[in-house]
């Protein structure tokens, strides 16, 4: 498997595009080059690749399900659960992001055609709601999504 290719995958929230690769994923996705992109860990002990959790918020990362972070470096993170997470765990880590357009719904049809690779299940592609986003701070955290 090749981190520069980019792969469809049903996630634990949500269809995505998957890639170690952001200038790929940017392009798919006519994304502003400002916005950056949330990293996919496979297991907690990853996240030395994205930052320091504030200490006052590790429990709160620790117990978390299906809610993606934004540390206080601006880099963001979702530690994986589900199907998906033997497959973030063969790369070591992943760019995620839903697969769609920026700023439009999912089209199945679309995603399928811009991506290189297809990882789908018996199940198929569905989605659902998303990972809800917290803003850590030293302190404080924010409620994003």
């Amino acid at each position: 498997m090749r981190g520069d290719l980019v792969y469809l995958v049903q996630t634990d929230t949500t269809v995505g595009f998957l890639s170690q690769s952001a200038e790929r994923l940017r392009a798919l996705k006519a994304r502003p080059s400002r916005k950056p992109f949330l990293t996919a860990l496979p297991a907690l002990r990853e996240i030395e690749r994205v930052g320091r959790v504030p200490k006052a918020h590790r429990k709160c990362v620790r117990r978390a399900r299906k809610t993606s972070f934004i540390l206080p470096n601006g880099r963001s993170f979702r530690v994986v659960t589900g199907p998906h997470k033997a497959f973030v765990g063969k790369f070591g880590w992943c760019f995620t992001t839903s697969a769609n357009r920026h700023g439009e719904p999912f089209d199945e049809a679309y995603a399928r055609t811009v991506c290189d690779v297809v990882v789908e299940s018996r199940e198929g592609f569905s989605e659902t709601s998303p990972s809800a986003i917290w803003r850590l701070g030293r302190r404080r955290k924010v409620k994003i999504r």
